[in-house]
């Protein structure tokens, strides 16, 4: 009988990223958003956060490092994502972007994953919801066919 893989519900992993004036450069270099608020010191110091913040997509982009390089692993394809960015994150904060398992489709070896990520203070920064195919993931546990939780 051929194998497949499942993912328990409460399953969770995390990485961290500590977020740099070069990060944002490069981000905005590769994908064209110079907005000033992110880029220019003397802009983003006379607007509400007093100083230069992080494109909110760079900081979800760390969702998707961890999604395809960790947990649940290589291989995962996204299908959604939901995001509410809910603070700023200024350059040098510490990130922690966490994934956990909320469903698993063993029929379909799609992960629905509660996605978190917060700052060195334990503020939550952004928060959302990510849809992934997982059938050809590196990190599944292996179960017999027709024996995969559901």
């Amino acid at each position: 009988m051929g194998e497949s893989i499942y993912f328990a519900v409460g399953e969770t992993d995390s990485l961290s990223r500590t977020v740099t004036a070069a990060d944002v450069d490069a981000f905005a270099a590769l994908s064209g958003d110079q907005n000033p608020i992110h880029l220019d010191e003397a802009y983003a110091a006379k607007t509400r956060f007093g100083r230069r913040i992080a494109h909110g997509m760079l900081v979800a982009s760390y969702i998707s490092t961890l999604l395809g390089t960790k947990f649940p692993g290589t291989g995962t394809i996204y299908m959604s994502q939901t995001l509410n960015f809910l603070r700023p994150v200024f350059l040098g904060d510490t990130l922690t972007v966490t994934a956990t398992v909320t469903n698993f489709r063993s029929d379909k070896a799609i992960a629905t994953l509660a996605t978190i990520v917060t700052n060195q203070r334990g503020e939550t920064i952004l928060s959302g919801e990510a849809a992934c195919l997982v059938r050809d993931c590196s990190r599944g546990k292996s179960v017999a066919s027709g024996a995969a939780a559901g």
